[in-house]
C-alpha cells in the first residue's frame, strides 16, 4: 500500500464522486479508478459500492478511512516540522483544547507565544472535551492540552490557569430564567442536558454538587460539544450547568442565570511529563512569567535548555 494510493482513496471517500475527485486530484478519471481497485485488490476487500451517479463506502471502506486519515495527517504533521527545521524556523507545537477554552485561554496564550517566542508555531485542535485531550497526549497526537483536571492518565504534568465558577444554562422562558441566582436544590426536578463523552470532567462535578445537595441529576440528553448542549437548552429539552467562560458565547433562547451555590471547576494546562521539548519548555516559561498560569498550582514545567535552538523540535 502506497501513500498515494491512501490519498487517492481519501479523496473519493470524501467526495463520493469518481469524477470530482479527479478533478481535485488534477488527474484523468479511469487512471484514478484502476488505482482504487488495485487497492481492493491489495486489501482483499471491496472499498466503495458504485453506481452510475455516486459511490458510497462499504464497511471495510469506513474503516480503512479513518485509519488513512490519521496516516495522512501524521504524514503531513512530519512534513510540516521538517520543513520548519529545514527553513530555520523555530518549533511547532500541537495544542488541544476544550470548546470553552478557545474563547477566553487560547487568545492570550497565543498572545504570549507571539510576544515572548515569536518564532514558535503553534496548531490548535479545538473542541476536544478531557478524556480525548489526554489519549491524544498519550499518542503524541498533540504536545500540549488545555484541559479539565484532574488527570485520570499518567505520566502527564499539568499547571492550573484559573477555576471557574458553573452557571445555569436555561431556556428563555424557564421559571428560573431571571435575574436572581438560582440554587441547586431549585434544579431538583429539572431535565439536564449533559456531555455525552464519558469521563466528562464537567459532568462529574455537577454531579456530585447536586448529590451534595440530595439529589441525582436526570440527564434526559447528551451533546459531543457547547454549542450543541446551548441548542439543546434553547429548545426547551433540558437546562445544563456549564463553567462560566460560556458567557462568551450567545444564543438565542438561552438565558445564562449565576449559581448561588459556590460551585468550581478548573482548567489546567497538561504535557507529557517526559516531554523535553525545548520549544514547550520555553512556551511554558513564558506563560508562567506574564502570569498565565496560577503560581505553586501543579506540576513544574520543564526547564528550557539554555543553548539548544527551537529549531528541530516540535
Amino acid at each position: 500500500m502506497e501513500i498515494r494510493q491512501l490519498h487517492y482513496f481519501v479523496t473519493v471517500a470524501r467526495t463520493r464522486h469518481f469524477g470530482r475527485a479527479a478533478e481535485r486530484l488534477h488527474m484523468a478519471q479511469s487512471p484514478l479508478s484502476q488505482a482504487i481497485r488495485q487497492l481492493e485488490n491489495q486489501l482483499g476487500v471491496t472499498l466503495f459500492t458504485r453506481t452510475t451517479r455516486r459511490v458510497e463506502l462499504t464497511a471495510a471502506g469506513e474503516a480503512l478511512l479513518q485509519d488513512a486519515e490519521r496516516i495522512l495527517d501524521s504524514i503531513e504533521a512530519a512534513r510540516t516540522r521538517v520543513g520548519l527545521i529545514g527553513a530555520g524556523s523555530s518549533g511547532l507545537l500541537r495544542v488541544g483544547t476544550t470548546g470553552l477554552a478557545a474563547l477566553r485561554q487560547l487568545p492570550r496564550l497565543a498572545r504570549i507565544a507571539a510576544r515572548e517566542v515569536p518564532g514558535l508555531v503553534l496548531r490548535f485542535h479545538p473542541d476536544l472535551l478531557t478524556p480525548a485531550q489526554e489519549a491524544a497526549l498519550e499518542e503524541d497526537r498533540i504536545d500540549l492540552a488545555v484541559l479539565r483536571p484532574p488527570l485520570r492518565r499518567t505520566g502527564l504534568s499539568s499547571r492550573l490557569i484559573t477555576r471557574e465558577r458553573l452557571v445555569l444554562v436555561a431556556p428563555g422562558g424557564h421559571r428560573l430564567a431571571g435575574e436572581e441566582p438560582v440554587g441547586l436544590t431549585d434544579l431538583r426536578d429539572e431535565d439536564f442536558v449533559v456531555y455525552g463523552a464519558e469521563g466528562s470532567v464537567v459532568n462529574t462535578v455537577v454531579i456530585q454538587a447536586c448529590l451534595a445537595e440530595g439529589f441525582l441529576p436526570r440527564r434526559t440528553h447528551q451533546a459531543a460539544e457547547t454549542s450543541i448542549v446551548l441548542t439543546l437548552v434553547a429548545a426547551g429539552l433540558g437546562v445544563a450547568l456549564l463553567p462560566e467562560s460560556v458567557l462568551a458565547l450567545r444564543v438565542d433562547g438561552v438565558r445564562f442565570v449565576p449559581l448561588a451555590d459556590d460551585v468550581f471547576v478548573d482548567l489546567a494546562l497538561a504535557w507529557r511529563r517526559e516531554d523535553r521539548s525545548p520549544a514547550l519548555a520555553r512556551l511554558l516559561d513564558a506563560l508562567d512569567a506574564n502570569g498565565f498560569l496560577v503560581p505553586g498550582e501543579g506540576s513544574p514545567a520543564p526547564t528550557a535548555p539554555d543553548t539548544a535552538p527551537l529549531g528541530g523540535t516540535r
